[in-house]
């Protein structure tokens, strides 16, 4: 349930009404909107009209959230919550584009990458240091030193940084050269990472599950939000379906279901889903179309050369395009993509 907090009322009877729900075992998280500010409980419903709280002071009214999801729900904030990075709104009126390759491959192919799309108009820098991959022999990432190469490109040009993690241990590593972390489709319901990220603060990318139900998904940010980490950012990537033609099947649906189930913002990735560079810009405009809030995107300066996912990724021309016609779209559903390079 939430309990929703007059607008006049003060710091004193919102720490009583606090205390008057621990008192009962109840764990409480705070949600502070632009309007108004809710106390989120969570606990032994069946008490709840017991404890008069509907008569405290600066009490507006009590609302049960039926949703097994209680933080991220749109019943505990109406608003849509705006995730920052740093200097990047995520959920706001800008469409937000993350681009980069798959994998951190050398100091040359990230450098030239970043400056790139930063030129077209991404501002958050895409690349990954571990990299765990359906076969041992596959290319598993730089670790450590594709961290620091990310943290040079991010000085060189400005653009913020995106990593994905996949156990604790990168995590930690990440703290100090990354700006935003990402939880990968495999690790989604890696509750023991998913607790830890909810702990670290660092803003999240949280990709839905190759399997996953839209539930399970928001259910998987909830163990997130409930460590006390509300700067989450839902990513849908393509689901695994029957589908031989494309790589996963992308669930456009999911951007709208999600916005009316959720106050968090969704982004999606095209790259992966269709895993075709033909495919992806059609995909990005659609995207755009359906209201989500960003677009991750798959660039290499020589795609054939790249060490993983080479065939999804766009070349810095066709990303550039992809730019500029977005821009029309995103108008079209009063959004704004890319920002002029400095």
């Amino acid at each position: 349930m939430v309990i929703v907090m007059d607008l006049a009322a003060g710091a004193e009877q919102i720490a009583a009404v606090q205390q008057r729900l621990e008192q009962f075992g109840f764990e409480i998280h705070v949600i502070r909107g632009v309007n108004r500010l809710v106390i989120g409980a969570v606990g032994d419903r069946r008490i709840i009209n017991s404890l008069g709280l509907e008569v405290m002071p600066g009490v507006e009214k009590i609302v049960p959230i039926m949703k097994p999801y209680k933080l991220v729900s749109r019943e505990s904030k109406g608003e849509h919550s705006l995730i920052k990075v740093k200097n990047v709104v995520i959920g706001g009126d800008e469409l937000v584009v993350i681009a980069g390759p798959c994998a951190v491959e050398s100091r040359e192919q990230l450098l030239t990458t970043a400056h790139l799309v930063r030129k077209a108009g991404a501002v958050i820098l895409r690349g990954g240091a571990f990299k765990p991959r359906t076969s041992p022999y596959s290319f598993q990432g730089m670790e450590l030193e594709g961290l620091k190469l990310l943290a040079e490109a991010s000085a060189e040009t400005g653009l913020l940084t995106i990593t994905e993690v996949i156990d604790e241990a990168s995590l930690e590593q990440t703290h100090e050269y990354v700006d935003m972390v990402q939880i990968g489709a495999r690790n989604m319901q890696n509750f023991r990472l998913l607790r830890a990220v909810g702990r670290s603060g660092k803003p999240v990318l949280l990709k839905r599950g190759l399997s996953a139900t839209i539930e399970e998904w928001l259910m998987a940010a909830e163990y997130i939000v409930s460590e006390g980490n509300e700067n989450v950012v839902l990513c849908e990537r393509g689901i695994r379906t029957f589908e031989t033609a494309t790589r996963n099947t992308l669930d456009l649906s999911a951007v709208p279901v999600v916005k009316w189930q959720s106050h968090l913002p969704v982004i999606v990735d095209p790259s992966h889903a269709t895993g075709n560079r033909r495919l992806v810009a059609p995909m990005a405009k659609a995207t755009v179309a359906a209201g989500a809030d960003g677009l991750i995107i798959e660039v290499h300066p020589e795609p054939y050369k790249a060490l993983s996912d080479g065939p999804q990724s766009l070349t810095p021309e066709d990303f550039n395009s992809l730019m500029v016609e977005l821009k029309t779209i995103a108008a079209a559903v009063g959004r704004v993509v890319g920002r002029e390079c400095m």
